[in-house]
Parts: C-alpha cells; structure tokens; sequence
C-alpha cells in the first residue's frame, strides 16, 4: 500500500451537539470535550495529569449489543463494579474478522468478509461508547490483532489470496506465525486493513448522532493488538506499515491519540532498535509494552506463587530498558503497560481461588504506576467480573472472560470473586489520587 498522506490538524477543544439528543434538533449547544492528550510526555485531560489503572475488557462492545453474544445487563453489572473499584480505562477490541465457527476464534464476528459488517454489532459498539460518555470513562480501541482468536493478520491474508489461514489450533504457533509474517509485505492485505481502519475510525454513532472522531469516551486508536514482523525479512515492511496506519488513523480523526500495541522489543523479533523507531513515529503519540512472566518463561509452572521476586526483578529490568531506550532517542512520550498477566496459584483457573503470587506481583506493578516514574498507566489482563466459566475452554453460548477462546478460561482473568485482588486494584487506584 502506498504511504498516506497526513492532514494533521489541531484538536478540537469543542464540539457541538443536539441539545435534544440523537444530533437531530436544530437546537445546539457547545459542550467542551477535554480529550486525552500528551504533554512534556505525560497523558494530560485538560490541565490535570491523567494517569490511570484501567483493564482489559475486549470484548465490552459484544456485551453491548442486542444479537449473539449481546448481554446489556451484565455489561452494567461490570461497568458499574469496575467504576466503584475506581477503574475506568478499557482496552477493547472493535471486533473479530473472519468466518464463523472457527476453532480457537471468538465469536460472534464483527467483519465477516471485506467490507462486510455485523450491523448489530456495529451497533454495540455504537452503545458502549455512548455508555462510556455518560460514565466518563475511556477505552483504547484496537482496530486489528496479529493472533488468531480474532482473525486479524492471517484473515486478510486469506481474504488477499494468500492460500488459506493458518490456525495454530491445527497447525501449531511456528507455522501460524510464518504464515502471519507475511502480511505487511501483501499490499493487498494491508489494502483491506486500511479500508477497516476507515470504516471504523471514521464511523458516526448511531445513538449519539456524532462522529466517533468527536467521542470523549475514545483515548485511543490502537493499530493492533501485538502487532509483530514474525520475521526478519517482514522488520522494515512492518515498521512501514506502523507508520502508515498511524498517519491514515490521524487523517480520519485527529482529536485522538494514536498507539501501536506493541509487547516491546519482545514483540519485535527482540530488537530495541525496531520498537523505538516505531514509537518515534511523530504520529505515535504514546508506548506500549506487554509483559507476560510466565508465558515468557521467567517463572516455572511448577512454583508461580513462589517465583514473584523472579518475575518482579525481569520486570522491573524490562520496562527500564524501554524507558531508557525512548529517552535515548531523544523521545519523550508516556509508556503504558497495557497487558500484564500472572497465573493463579497451582494454575487454577476457578473463580475465587488463591492469587497469592498474583496480588503481589499486581502490588508492585501498581506501586510502579503512583510513584509516578516509568509508567503513565497500565491495563491488568484481563476483565472477567460476573463471568461463571462453564467450559475449559470457550464455546458459544458460555459466558465471555477475559481469556479469549483459544485460552484456558479463568487462568488469567480477574473475577468479582477475587477479593484479594479486587482488594489490591482499589488501593492501587486510592494511590493516584
């Protein structure tokens, strides 16, 4: 795809609304919309530093909606628990692409060919905002996902006639990710992406009547959840294609702040090097690194709740060496660890069973957070409130967790039940302010 063109303007302080609703009365009146912004690389809302505890919650707009999947009552439920917990920054996902009925994806999906979209999940997303707004709350929308679980990378490869997707479920994660490699060097793959990112970021709700460019509720657009090279040859492609989509999101919509997604140089075949050109991107606004202990093996399955201190010291070495290497760059924007996970003790995945090494790995991430240094926010992996897992693993009809389907269900996610933890966010937050 060819580079496009930024038009870069400077963002609204104002915008103007139907005094009766639904943008439809001749009546207007101004109302001023403080958007997140970033100065001296610090987010700020208006004058006040923003600095915040939020979650992962990818799948709140399906909650939203009135089809398959759709759970308007629950979604108040864990919007209001989270709000009295003080957390009020979600990281969702716009919606899956891809097929039905695949295994190990989410379900039900958003974009089901080329330019094709679920209308009623379209309007979910229309009310989640909406909700959001009244609640003053944000969420980081990410537009694509380089895994499986919800299409992303590997469906617009098939839809480009790339030969059909590899799904790890059948083939393994080795030649998913060598299929998946090949994506930001297919231009038409990269082609049907940047139509998405069009028709999502500049969508117009249809409850409020605006457009989402003007939405309070929005932080952010994200290019992808994790989006990686997964390969040598595919680095510069890859860098290309950050830059690219960042300056299409801003040309739609530049009241909002751009973010790329990115695990760090974990997720960029290990190179500082890649991960700092791709946030020096001037319409970039923002870092992102995820850090997963044990998935990365830094802690023995056999020890979780004893191996902290291991997972607490790479940690720590982790988001220094990312600090360190934007400010060596001479770039100055705020980092935010927007996925982080710890197992269960004993790798349980029940509801209410024991967090020992959890809490307190969470205890000094949110310590990281309030001594106001490395970190500008972060988002714990991930939300599952009232969710009652039936099986191991999703199937339709169960209800959604923060473990999305190729995942055993409750290994990483975050109940009501987990009173401990739950104990630990809310303090957490009481230090931010």
């Amino acid at each position: 795809m060819k580079d496009i063109k930024s038009l870069v303007i400077a963002a609204a302080s104002t915008i103007v609304i139907s005094a009766c609703g639904g943008g439809k009365s001749s009546a207007v009146a101004e109302k001023h919309v403080d958007f997140v912004t970033v100065s001296d690389g610090k987010f700020k809302i208006g004058d006040s530093t923003y600095r915040f505890i939020g979650t992962n919650f990818w799948y709140g707009p399906i909650l939203a909606s009135e089809g398959v999947g759709g759970n308007r009552e629950r979604l108040a439920r864990e919007l209001d628990y989270l709000q009295e917990i003080g957390v009020d920054n979600l990281r969702v996902l716009a919606g899956a692409d891809g097929i039905e009925g695949l295994a190990s994806h989410i379900a039900p999906t958003l974009q089901t060919a080329p330019g094709v979209y679920n209308d009623t999940l379209l309007a979910g997303m229309d009310y989640f905002l909406a909700d959001l707004e009244k609640r003053g709350m944000k969420a980081v929308i990410y537009l694509n996902n380089a895994w499986e679980w919800s299409g992303g990378f590997s469906t617009y490869l098939e839809w480009a006639g790339a030969g059909k997707a590899v799904n790890p479920a059948d083939a393994g994660y080795p030649a998913y990710m060598e299929y998946a490699s090949n994506f930001v060097r297919n231009d038409s793959a990269k082609v049907l992406a940047a139509n998405h990112v069009r028709a999502i970021v500049g969508r117009t709700n249809s409850i409020t009547g605006r457009p989402y460019s003007e939405s309070p509720a929005i932080m952010s657009w994200q290019i992808a959840n994790e989006p990686r090279p997964f390969s040598q040859e595919s680095m510069r492609p890859f860098a290309e294609w950050i830059g690219e989509t960042a300056r299409l999101i801003k040309s739609i919509d530049a009241n909002h702040l751009v973010s790329v997604g990115s695990e760090g140089s974990w997720g960029c075949e290990n190179s500082m090097d890649l991960w700092t050109e791709i946030h020096s991107i001037p319409e970039v606004d923002y870092a992102t690194i995820h850090i997963w202990p044990y998935n990365w093996s830094w802690i023995p399955q056999t020890a979780v709740s004893d191996s902290v201190q291991v997972a607490i010291d790479n940690t720590r070495k982790y988001i220094g060496e990312h600090y360190q290497a934007l400010a060596g760059n001479g770039t100055l924007k705020p980092i935010v660890l927007e996925e982080f996970g710890y197992p269960r003790d004993a790798m349980s995945y029940s509801p209410g069973s024991p967090t020992t090494g959890r809490d307190n790995y969470y205890r000094f991430i949110f310590d990281e957070v309030a001594d106001g240094g490395h970190l500008a926010g972060v988002n714990f992996w991930a939300w599952g409130g009232f969710a009652q897992p039936v099986h191991q693993t999703w199937e339709l009809g169960d209800d959604y967790t923060g473990d999305p389907a190729q995942e055993a269900q409750g290994l990483n996610s975050v109940f009501v039940a987990d009173s401990t933890t739950i104990a630990i966010i809310r303090k957490g937050v009481l230090k931010l302010h």
